[in-house]
């Protein structure tokens, strides 16, 4: 009988990432993983196991929350991005006429849809510049992963709209919070 080849090293990497990940889902199940400073009362195993998790819980970019410690995260239904010859899937309009519907100029970087919630619980969209924590953030859901990028800067808002501005790419939270999750 032969043993199964070895895995390579990216699938090795990938399921070493995903061991610890799962370790980091059971600390949080049981109510004491911590994602930023450690406790002064953590054991040291508590210690060895936040330190991976805060490495390990998500594909990192910018505006992800790691680093702007100062601005508070927004919720996410979901997003979607619009950009020069790439638009979502299921839109047929060219790019200058969406963002004429939507009234944002037609900048060549493309914008975000950053669907969401007001303080008052209203669907609401953000249109903003920052395509690349939007990317950032798809890398994450595709994974499973329910992040969510901090607020962005008033500069990188072109506009609020009252509803939200669709097709788009539900966060897994968003999936949960709107019910759209089905069940087996």
């Amino acid at each position: 009988m032969t043993s199964p080849p070895e895995p390579g090293e990216p699938d090795y990497l990938r399921e070493i990432e995903r061991l610890a990940d799962r370790v980091g889902a059971e600390a949080s199940n049981e109510g004491w993983l911590v994602l930023g400073a450690d406790p002064e009362e953590a054991t040291p195993l508590q210690r060895s196991v936040n330190a991976p998790a805060r490495a390990l819980r998500r594909y990192h970019f910018e505006g992800d929350g790691c680093l702007e410690e100062d601005r508070p995260p927004i919720r996410l239904a979901g997003a979607s991005v619009l950009k020069p010859g790439t638009m979502p899937a299921g839109v047929e309009e060219a790019y200058e006429v969406v963002c004429a519907r939507i009234g944002v100029e037609p900048g060549p970087r493309g914008w975000a849809l950053w669907n969401t919630w007001s303080d008052g619980g209203l669907k609401v969209t953000m249109v903003v510049s920052a395509v690349e924590t939007t990317e950032g953030l798809f890398e994450n859901w595709a994974r499973g992963r329910a992040v969510d990028p901090v607020s962005p800067l008033p500069s990188r808002i072109a506009l609020v709209r009252q509803g939200w501005i669709g097709p788009m790419t539900f966060s897994p939270r968003g999936v949960h919070r709107t019910g759209l999750g089905g069940r087996p």
